[in-house]
């Protein structure tokens, strides 16, 4: 269990100011210009020691990312993208950010520009997070007020600005590639990579795109050590995480805690358990809608990390759980977050675009049991063709809960279709 004293987020629930003269209080804008003074390399380095990854789905190691920017600054400026779109069903880390730390999230963007020569950064915010914009902005206004950012930001002699990019809604904004084509007033797309965006990002600029947790947690990190993060969590998944507990819980919550605690742990500790007991646990989606559940008896013994749950055939994702109980039609579950994916699928690739509305279809028809045997087997191949086969990932999220559906509830879709045919049977009688 993470100790207080080790919690980066402590006022993750809003109890307190979340101004700047609270964040203050609470150790934030501490001799920032002497974290900056370090210079751009031995920031980088000290994020590569901590072994933090990326905490927006896809892990990647953080100081790794930032090091792939070029080591000069030539003719074209470089730029910071924090990604705030945020639009995981089942995740809501990054909201509890911008409502009631907003500073920690800017005196972390401007170490990161540093350590990537950025002057600029651009925070993306999905539509929806209105209020989170609002405060975001009251906090951007008091930094600059205070000469915390803007010319000679925090007294270290690098000028830094910050701007507000709000989207529509649009769930492939959270793409980075995506989103960079989204703040330069393009459909929202995701691009072919290579080039990446180091290379070639916003305006065809060296660009670095990470999540609002990602970039929040560096100035801890840096004042107190990136081997003081690594030994947190495991090996490898080092460090600590917002989780998202949502669903059939006894108190849906958002909590900090090491990676690597046991799924169970989290949900007995922090979210009062499952609704009617342990033994009323039907499965959990672990990482936001894009990952496969994984049932009860694996929700047993998974630690929640990277490496446990991409063994367990699922993933991290964004650490936004979904619990269902046995009350729950998991079949329909599975259908609905289909027709989301349907909806949202940019239709650039043609295995997502015309595969996303074919799988929501046959989920559909599933859901009743309308279908023959030889049809899930058709589903699974036609997952199968979508995972892998688009520009992006988006691909892969239509494909991975309908996986884990007929990986661990494949006699449930079969029980459906007899009971539909004997229906049927009888009827004709």
């Amino acid at each position: 269990m993470l100790r207080d004293q080790d919690r980066i987020f402590t006022n993750i629930y809003g109890f307190a100011d979340g101004g700047l003269a609270g964040a203050r209080q609470r150790g934030d804008w501490d001799d920032t210009s002497s974290l900056i003074a370090r210079g751009r390399t031995v920031i980088v380095d000290e994020v590569r020691k901590s072994g933090l990854r990326g905490r927006g789905g896809a892990g990647f190691v953080t100081g790794l990312k930032w090091s792939f920017m070029p080591k000069e600054v030539g003719a074209r400026p470089h730029y910071l993208v924090v990604n705030a779109d945020e639009g995981e069903p089942g995740t809501c880390k990054d909201r509890e950010i911008l409502r009631h730390e907003p500073h920690k999230l800017i005196e972390g963007s401007l170490i990161a520009a540093v350590a990537m020569g950025a002057h600029a950064c651009y925070v993306y915010i999905r539509g929806e997070f209105y209020r989170e914009a609002e405060a975001l902005q009251r906090a951007i206004d008091e930094a600059y007020d205070a000469g915390l950012i803007g010319r000679n930001a925090a007294g270290s002699g690098w000028d830094f600005d910050m701007y507000i990019h709000r989207g529509a809604g649009a769930y492939i904004c959270g793409e980075e590639t995506a989103l960079l084509e989204s703040i330069e007033g393009k459909k929202g797309q995701p691009r072919l990579k290579p080039p990446f965006p180091a290379n070639v990002g916003l305006w065809g600029c060296p660009t670095t795109v990470n999540n609002v947790e990602t970039i929040a947690v560096v100035p801890t990190i840096l004042r107190r050590g990136g081997d003081w993060f690594a030994g947190l969590g495991r090996p490898k998944n080092t460090g600590t995480k917002l989780f998202n507990i949502s669903g059939h819980v006894n108190q849906p919550c958002t909590v900090e805690e090491e990676m690597g605690i046991p799924l169970k742990d989290l949900i007995e500790r922090h979210a009062g358990g499952v609704r009617g007991g342990w033994n009323n646990l039907l499965a959990v989606i672990p990482g936001g809608a894009s990952v496969p559940l994984i049932p009860k008896s694996v929700c047993e013994t998974v630690r929640m990390d990277f490496d446990s749950l991409q063994q367990a055939k699922s993933g991290l994702g964004t650490a936004g759980l979904m619990v269902m109980d046995k009350s729950t039609d998991i079949v329909k579950a599975i259908a609905r977050l289909s027709k989301f994916y349907k909806h949202e699928s940019c239709g650039q690739c043609t295995p997502c675009r015309e595969g996303s509305g074919w799988m929501w279809r046959m989920m559909e028809r599933l859901t009743v049991g309308r279908a023959s045997f030889e049809e899930i087997d058709l589903l699974e191949q036609v997952t199968r063709q979508v995972e892998g086969h688009t520009i992006c990932a988006f691909g892969d999220a239509a494909a991975w809960p309908i996986q884990g559906l007929l990986r661990h509830f494949r006699p449930e879709l079969e029980q459906r279709v007899r009971d539909y045919q004997n229906a049927r049977s009888r009827a004709a009688a």
